[in-house]
């Protein structure tokens, strides 16, 4: 007992102890709080003693102290705002190599090796400043900066007088950028009219002119800027529209370059030589207004303006080089870093003549039916069953609208979407011959109406294609997914999209009748599945890349993607055989071509908005559409009338005089060699098809024939050569001769 009490005393003890401790430490944080606060509040009165005796008041406050704080308060806020822009600025010049980094320029031949166009840079930077014309100098810096050597990258007074002149005139009438600010852009930003980019670029130029010289700006400014035509700087555009370099240029003909500076699309001569002119004699009046030259200096280039090389029946495939070149500016993305080479000569799979025929048959077909059925554009594409793009035609005119309608548009593809549903549903079971019936279907609040207006009863899987049914294509998305209508669509878009569809196909009840939305070329090359025996290909445009040394570096059959087995075969097949019944017996039978099994099936929106023919032969894919870019409803046209029409004109020109090859599914071609065309065309020859063992050994010979001309010349050869650069009186006298070598050179 006694020791349990010793340990109660203890423990109390130890209680009383620790309170003590807690009391102590809660007393001195309380002393230290009040001496804090004490110390504080002296200090805070010793402060405002100090302050009052600067106080000012009266009018000697409202004049000089409140300004003077408010200024500081704003450049402070100014400077934090500044520096918020200016870094995303600079991180455009994270490139080290900025100002030697070169855009991509390509050569493009076509499939037998004929030059057909160029993409990407033109230009010739080699052109010392001091050996351009004066005259060519003052135009440029009278019409685009005129105090470009007293500014420091911003022409602030210039600033403020395009603003104040663009107000008064309602509009863009005078452009306030300094030569730095345009070169800004052209090196680092894009065109697109923003205040972000506006930004960036003021920060950039002014970065500029702590990075370089007055004179390297300016011989950049000359070098890089794009002047119309594909050509990039004045001496690439003197040698594109006057034939001749830019040190000998007349005064007229500077003055029509610096012209171009400002709006190269609008008053490039080849496009609109009276809209080049005319700005040519703006450009003549700004140099008179700046002080650079006298009205009596410019009166010879007002009387006889420049002259140009006339380029306006120069016809190239630009809708398909277009297209071709951001493949290619894909691919150079994708070359080893040891191909440090940026200008490239292309083979492409376009066939010239093949392509003259689409934009001829594609033009005809709006000027003969576009005012009746009140269609203003279309778009062509024709591919062989590799997914070599043949053809492209994205549009009616390329000088009134550079938009590719085979490439980039997007269009509802109607009933021609069917295939796909068709082809999931043989996938899932079905059989050509199964028994479907034609009669209502809702898929929630929605239910699907046939063109006809009515329905047809039970018939066959084919019998269905054939005559296009709505609500039989809506049936089978629900049977595919065994009653889940969801289920059933999304196979139908995991197999459309294996195929080749690439663009969005949201889930949408009527996705199986074609109201998602696709290109003509992902449509076209899909279709080419089908007469590929289930093997879905790439579609393309590049076959061989080679560099300017003509190294080849790239080609489609060794490093390009290969073909995919998508779908079976007898599913191909089957249907091949419902789709030549679309042709031969159903809508399409204005695609028939005489002697040559085809495929295909059409396509008409709501409404008429979009029409569509997609076929195929043993050969060859094509895709038409016709419609309207503003979605205006055509007049009442459907896939089987004007595309069905024109994609027969198309496709008998692409099978004259070739092998036919069969589809399989479908009976054999009754001949074996595409029929001629009783007239054709001279003003689109045809070449002589090869076949693909042709191609192949052509292919091998010029391969062979590269190697050769690398290998090192003879000895004795190259003794010979020297011998002759050494004495020219020998080599002429060897040419006189009428030696060997002589006659080969000539």
């Amino acid at each position: 007992m006694d020791e349990r009490n010793d340990k109660d005393g203890e423990q109390e003890s130890r209680k009383a102890q620790i309170k003590r401790i807690l009391l102590d430490i809660d007393s001195r944080l309380d002393f230290a709080v009040f001496q804090a606060g004490h110390w504080g509040r002296e200090l805070f009165e010793r402060f405002v003693v100090f302050m009052d005796r600067f106080h000012i008041g009266g009018w000697r406050r409202w004049l000089f102290v409140e300004p003077v704080s408010e200024a500081l308060t704003l450049g402070l806020c100014g400077a934090v705002l500044m520096l918020a822009l200016a870094i995303p600025a600079f991180h455009e010049t994270s490139d080290e190599d900025w100002l030697k980094k070169s855009e991509l320029a390509v050569v493009f031949l076509d499939r037998y090796g004929n030059e057909v166009g160029t993409r990407g840079v033109k230009q010739n930077d080699s052109i010392p400043l001091e050996e351009f014309p004066d005259h060519l100098i003052k135009a440029v810096l009278a019409t685009e900066d005129r105090r470009f050597y007293e500014h420091f990258g911003i022409d602030v007074p210039g600033t403020f007088r395009a603003l104040v002149t663009n107000a008064r005139a309602g509009g863009v009438v005078q452009g306030g950028s300094s030569i730095s600010q345009q070169l800004a852009k052209n090196l680092f930003l894009s065109n697109e009219r923003t205040i972000e980019r506006k930004v960036k670029e003021a920060f950039l130029a002014v970065w500029l002119e702590t990075r370089l010289t007055k004179n390297e700006i300016l011989k950049l400014y000359l070098d890089r800027a794009y002047m119309g035509g594909g050509t990039f700087g004045v001496d690439a555009a003197a040698q594109y529209y006057f034939g001749k370099s830019a040190r000998d240029v007349s005064m007229p003909e500077a003055a029509m370059l610096a012209g171009l500076f400002k709006a190269p699309g609008r008053f490039a001569p080849h496009i609109n030589l009276p809209a080049a002119r005319a700005r040519a004699n703006v450009v003549l009046d700004n140099l008179v207004e700046a002080g650079f030259m006298t009205e009596g200096q410019v009166f010879g280039a007002r009387r006889n303006p420049a002259k140009t090389i006339d380029r306006r029946d120069e016809t190239a495939p630009n809708y398909y080089l277009d297209w071709a070149f951001e493949e290619m500016r894909k691919l150079a993305n994708t070359l080893p870093k040891s191909v440090t080479e940026r200008n490239f000569v292309v083979r492409t799979a376009l066939d010239s003549g093949l392509q003259k025929v689409a934009d001829t048959a594609v033009e005809s077909a709006i000027r003969q039916y576009g005012r009746d059925y009140r269609a203003s554009q279309a778009g062509l594409v024709v591919a062989d069953l590799e997914g070599a793009v043949r053809a492209v035609v994205g549009g009616v005119d390329y000088s009134e609208s550079q938009f590719n309608r085979a490439t980039d548009a997007l269009r509802q593809p109607g009933s021609s979407f069917k295939p796909y549903v068709y082809a999931t549903a043989l996938m899932n079971g079905f059989k050509v011959n199964s028994k479907v019936v034609d009669g209502p279907v809702c898929v929630g609040n929605w239910c699907p109406k046939n063109y006809s207006g009515g329905y047809s009863g039970s018939m066959t899987l084919t019998q269905a294609l054939t005559r296009s049914i709505n609500t039989i294509a809506v049936k089978l998305s629900i049977a595919i997914g065994k009653g889940n209508a969801r289920a059933g669509r999304n196979k139908i878009v995991e197999l459309a999209r294996a195929m080749g569809l690439r663009t969005p196909l949201p889930d949408t009840p009527s996705l199986p009748i074609g109201a998602d939305e696709v290109t003509v070329l992902d449509h076209t090359i899909a279709y080419a599945t089908f007469p590929n025996a289930g093997k879905a290909v790439p579609a393309h445009a590049v076959l061989e890349v080679r560099t300017g040394t003509g190294e080849t570096i790239w080609r489609f059959d060794r490093d390009g993607p290969k073909p995919k087995q998508v779908m079976p075969q007898q599913v191909a097949a089957d249907m091949a055989f419902m789709m030549n019944k679309v042709v031969e017996e159903g809508t399409a039978r204005r695609a028939i071509l005489n002697g040559i099994k085809a495929a295909g099936k059409t396509g008409t929106t709501n409404a008429y908005r979009d029409a569509w023919f997609v076929g195929y032969t043993g050969n060859f894919v094509a895709g038409v559409w016709f419609g309207n870019d503003d979605y205006r409803p055509l007049n009442r046209m459907t896939g089987g009338s004007v595309p069905a029409m024109t994609w027969h004109t198309v496709m008998e020109y692409a099978h004259q005089g070739i092998e036919l090859k069969n589809i399989p599914g479908l009976p054999p071609n009754p001949a074996t060699i595409g029929p001629q065309i009783a007239e054709a065309k001279e003003d689109a020859p045809r070449p002589a098809m090869l076949s693909s063992r042709g191609v192949q050994a052509l292919s091998r010979i010029e391969r062979l024939l590269d190697e050769a001309a690398r290998v090192p010349a003879p000895a004795a050869a190259r003794a010979q050569q020297q011998s002759e650069a050494e004495n020219p009186a020998a080599r002429t006298a060897a040419a006189s001769q009428g030696t060997p070598d002589a006659k080969a050179r000539n």
